[in-house]
């Protein structure tokens, strides 16, 4: 054998070896997102916020009474399951919340809704930082609108001839509320608690 050969020789199982390494490396990131389940990210903990809209009781009360409904609706061929029709009936009820956009302050919060099948899906236009009245699952809808931020655990960086560097197993570092609706409460109380819609 020659030395040229040897020498590739060498080369290709040391090539060989990094591609193993970095094979491993590869398979454990995946397993890692492959963890990450719903349940696992509902878990991380909530990012604590100011609420940006702080009206008194006076606000409140001389505030404008402003009633929302669907700027746009598609209709739906499916048929209403009757075995809901309490559950639609709840929900369907107006409730009194200020909505809030935790990322473009001020901004007028679009969304679509459709909570049962059979009932039209819905395009809702809430402003936010002021009272309004809208169905309750309009207002759950934008409660709910949350991410999670993601992070990599185990800072520990392995760096990989030329593939870049890996940095450890992915986590869900907090909840952060992207969108919120908070409820109107336009008695005074003892408890300082929100009560929920």
């Amino acid at each position: 054998m020659t030395e040229v050969a040897k020498k590739a020789k060498n080369i290709n199982s040391a090539a060989e070896r990094e591609l193993d390494k970095v094979g491993k490396q590869f398979d454990e990131f995946e397993a890692s997102i492959k963890e990450m389940t719903k349940d696992r990210l509902d878990a991380a903990p909530k990012q604590e916020v100011e609420p940006q809209t702080k009206l008194s009781q006076n606000e409140i009360a001389k505030s404008k009474e402003i009633y929302l409904k669907p700027s746009r609706s598609i209709s739906s061929r499916e048929k209403f399951n009757e075995k809901y029709r309490d559950e639609y009936n709840f929900q369907k009820e107006y409730v009194n919340f200020i909505a809030e956009h935790g990322e473009l302050i001020g901004n007028v919060i679009e969304t679509w809704t459709k909570k049962f099948p059979g009932l039209p899906a819905e395009f809702w236009e809430v402003p936010s930082g002021v009272p309004v009245w809208a169905p309750r699952y309009v207002a759950e809808r934008i409660a709910n609108c949350k991410y999670h931020r993601l992070t990599m655990k185990e800072n520990i960086a392995t760096e990989v001839n030329g593939a870049g560097t890996m940095y450890g197993k992915m986590a869900a570092d907090t909840t952060i509320q992207r969108l919120n609706a908070l409820p109107v409460n336009k008695r005074k109380s003892v408890f300082m608690g929100a009560e929920s819609f």
